[in-house]
């Protein structure tokens, strides 16, 4: 990367937002040669209750990589089987034991830990830069298309200017709101509420949801604690706060009868953490030197636990598509075209899905009133381990899982300068 002056700065592509899918991105791009720079607004990854389900298809792209056993001696849990208790009956719904995969399992990790080893990885190759505390607060436009960002840093202001932009910042990214891409909202009836309970050892293990009449409750278990969701009605957080932290503390032990003595771990209100649930997608991914991925191109339902996993693949597609032509000096319309042609179909099947069980599930289960039982689907399924392992493979693999395909270029020596 040449520094064109103190606050300029020029690389081949630039990526904004330091997630899952702009990490990744970053590596495999770095990886083929091509001169990266990521930008992150935080100082860290440290953010709690973000997603942190890495699926199947996941851990097979770290076996291409040749990273998958480092990557498992990280602390995590693994989940095969996924169970949903429905009223007074429990009914396992997946059974991921038979996936053609290496790893036939979920690995719950922390969102940072994941974050920490891909920049690791990422930073032994010489075309890879990871700037943080670096957040964009504009577009570069010239001659009709992005040639870069404007950034806001500790040092003061910045121009990154390069080849390609890629858009990584999420759901409510300011990339793709500057760059006035038009987003179809598909909508969304919930929310959730994110808490932690402590875990003892007697506790049951695995992944559960829990199905009442008018709520739904689900449990992620840490080892160390149990990550809860607690779906809402759209908009109806401040009725809960309203109704006191009491009654919210009593809700949860009524869904978790096992936690209910250490429901006063919600000591207060910071203790719950509000997740506004969208689901949207961009009808155009792409303007010339600009391309949105992940999130910033399409949002997507917590339903499934898929929303790493899909950006992930998109930064697999994105890098497969575009490491040659960003070599050869800039990707085109064309190349951009190709890489939403490639991934908005299975967005598109897995929306599809996510607002099927949002419709079907999810909001009459939040209206109902009386007994809950299980509907004669469900329990078709957890009476069929072929279709267990149909709804394993939709979870854990996706419509299209990616592959790398990018060739590597050499990584940085041992003892070499990290990013710059």
């Amino acid at each position: 990367m040449s520094q064109l002056s103190a606050a300029s700065i020029s690389t081949r592509c630039c990526v904004v937002g330091g997630g899952p899918a702009g990490m990744m991105c970053g590596l495999l791009l770095a990886r083929a040669g091509v001169d990266t720079v990521v930008l992150e607004k935080h100082a860290d990854f440290f953010r709690d209750f973000r997603g942190d389900t890495i699926h199947p298809s996941t851990l097979e792209l770290m076996h291409e990589l040749g990273i998958l056993d480092r990557f498992l001696e990280l602390p995590h849990q693994k989940v095969q089987r996924v169970k949903a208790q429905v009223g007074d009956e429990l009914l396992q719904v997946a059974d991921l034991s038979h996936l053609p995969t290496r790893c036939r399992f979920i690995a719950f990790m922390p969102q940072w830990d994941f974050l920490n080893f891909i920049a690791a990885q990422a930073a032994a190759y010489p075309a890879f830069s990871l700037r943080m505390r670096a957040e964009v607060t504009g577009l570069i436009e010239e001659s009709g298309g992005v040639a870069g960002v404007r950034v806001q840093t500790a040092d003061g202001p910045l121009e990154c200017r390069a080849s390609l932009v890629v858009a990584a910042d999420g759901r409510h990214s300011l990339v793709r709101e500057a760059a006035g891409l038009t987003v179809d909202e598909l909508g969304a009836p919930m929310d959730v509420l994110w808490l932690r309970l402590s875990h003892k050892p007697s506790d049951p293990a695995g992944i559960m949801g829990r199905f009442e009449a008018g709520r739904i409750f689900v449990m992620i278990d840490r080892g160390s604690h149990w990550q809860c969701g607690y779906v809402i009605p759209k908009g109806s957080f401040e009725a809960i706060q309203k109704n006191g932290l009491p009654g919210f503390r009593d809700a949860v032990a009524e869904l978790a009868p096992f936690a209910r003595d250490r429901v006063g771990e919600i000591a207060a209100w910071d203790d719950v953490k509000l997740l506004t649930v969208r689901v949207d997608r961009l009808r155009q991914w792409y303007r010339p030197g600009l391309l949105c991925i992940g999130d910033a191109a399409h949002a997507m339902s917590p339903i499934g636990g898929v929303g790493i996993n899909l950006a992930v693949q998109d930064a697999v597609a994105a890098a497969n598509a575009l490491a040659a032509p960003l070599r050869q000096g800039r990707a085109d319309i064309a190349d951009l075209r190709r890489v939403q042609q490639r991934r908005e179909w299975p967005t598109r099947v897995t929306q599809r899905m996510q607002v099927a069980a949002q419709n079907r599930i999810v909001t009459p289960v939040l209206a109902r009133s009386g007994p809950l039982r299980p509907a004669r689907a469900l329990r078709f399924l957890a009476r069929s381990p072929l279709l267990q392992r149909l709804t394993a493979r939709l979870i854990g693999l996706g419509a299209r899982p990616e592959h790398v395909e990018t060739s590597a270029a050499a990584p940085a020596a041992p003892g070499s300068p990290g990013p710059r």
